[in-house]
């Protein structure tokens, strides 16, 4: 069938903006941190990732000058072929080390990380049981594996045994982030470890082992959660040789890029299986040497982590106390419920006007609209008070 594209476009976009769900990009004329320059004006940026305000620290600016010197800027090829340097193997010994694994290795990105390690670790015949309110890149990471792809209700166990329970599976892989990135709330790792590990070890009425493998999507608990090492130290749990971690450098970390830590044999596995990985242009080493410093940094001052979340603390208190729901936040991440689209559009340009930076989140990153405020270490008591202030008047 013929047609003409520039008037399908049309009509798809009038669509969009009839829903209000039309997106724009702003600018940004200033480096990432808790104040940022849009069009000439400072605003208080309470949407940023950069949990520990790392993003521009001189530390690891002068670690990614020091980088860029020696090893230049592009990296030329993929891994695999010459694109590594001994940075990358540095970071990667760092990382196992960190998170207390045999082994890691670097990916360009956790959505690049999580679109090639599911596939790569559930085949034909395998179940994965994802939590609903996964991050994108762990839907479609399920999306392009050849397995069968079952998902349980968000944080509930019991829903998860019995699903586990009524499927037939050579292996039985249980995804789930963490920290979930629109929600704040910490997922219910340590029953989900408990059912892992009784699954494994014949428990629960089970005839036989399930070939259970846990993989956690660690992104925005890394340098946030169990003083920075993430989610199984919050929790007190060992990394058993049936977990796999994911976890990001671009956010607490300040840097680029993704990891995936555990095992030995899985992580050679992923290396040589993992498309993501095998046809992708390796990092810059200059970004590889800013994620070294980040880990550094964050191991010999954990007062960052401290101030974090003194902050998180504060703002969560000040915004409940105004009464607005903020779901079930436990972490930096604090969304504020806000009903329609049309009012989470009016509230965060409210707040735009009074020089706070928080966007609107509508559809498709989530079910309900919110504004999203995000709280880090570098923000001040001022800025903190800023927010709450700019939030007294609700709309």
């Amino acid at each position: 069938m013929l047609y003409n594209d520039k008037v399908m476009f049309s009509i798809s976009l009038r669509s969009l903006k009839g829903k209000n769900l039309f997106r724009e990009v702003k600018h940004r004329n200033s480096p990432q941190g808790p104040k940022i320059i849009i069009d000439g004006k400072e605003y208080i940026n309470f949407s940023s990732n950069d949990y520990l305000g790392l993003a521009n620290h001189h530390d690891l600016i002068k670690a990614s000058r020091l980088a860029m010197d020696k090893f230049g800027l592009g990296s030329g090829a993929s891994r695999l072929i010459c694109g590594g340097s001994i940075l990358h193997e540095e970071l990667e010994k760092k990382i196992a080390e960190f998170k207390e694994t045999e082994s890691a290795l670097v990916f360009n990105s956790g959505y690049a990380a999580n679109t090639g390690i599911i596939p790569a670790i559930a085949d034909e015949g395998d179940a994965i049981f994802s939590d609903e309110f996964n991050h994108a890149s762990i839907i479609d990471g399920c999306r392009l594996s050849k397995a069968k792809t079952i998902v349980y209700k968000h944080k509930d166990t019991d829903h998860l045994e019995r699903l586990i329970r009524k499927t037939k599976a050579k292996h039985k892989i249980i995804v789930t982030d963490s920290v979930f990135s629109m929600d704040g709330d910490i997922a219910s790792l340590k029953e989900i470890y408990e059912l892992c590990a009784s699954l494994n070890l014949y428990g629960r009425g089970y005839p036989a082992p399930t070939n259970c493998l846990l993989y956690i999507d660690d992104a925005h608990a890394t340098g946030v959660l169990g003083n920075g090492k993430g989610s199984l130290v919050h929790f007190g749990l060992k990394p058993e040789p049936w977990i796999i971690q994911m976890g990001t450098f671009s956010k607490a970390l300040g840097s680029f890029g993704a990891f995936v830590a555990g095992s030995r044999d899985p992580i050679n596995w992923v290396l040589n299986t993992a498309r993501s990985f095998i046809f992708s242009t390796a990092l810059p080493s200059c970004v590889i040497a800013a994620s070294i410093a980040a880990l550094e940094l964050i191991e010999k001052k954990p007062e960052l982590i401290n101030r974090l979340w003194a902050n998180r603390d504060k703002a969560a208190k000040g915004i409940t106390k105004l009464g607005y729901n903020i779901i079930e936040s436990e972490t930096p991440i604090i969304p504020i419920k806000t009903g329609s689209i049309k009012n989470t559009l009016k509230i965060s340009q409210s707040l735009f006007e009074k020089g706070i930076f928080a966007p609107a989140i509508r559809p498709p990153s989530v079910k309900e609209p919110r504004i999203r405020i995000t709280v880090t270490a570098a923000h001040s008591d001022e800025d903190i008070g800023r927010l709450i202030k700019a939030l007294v008047t609700k709309m």
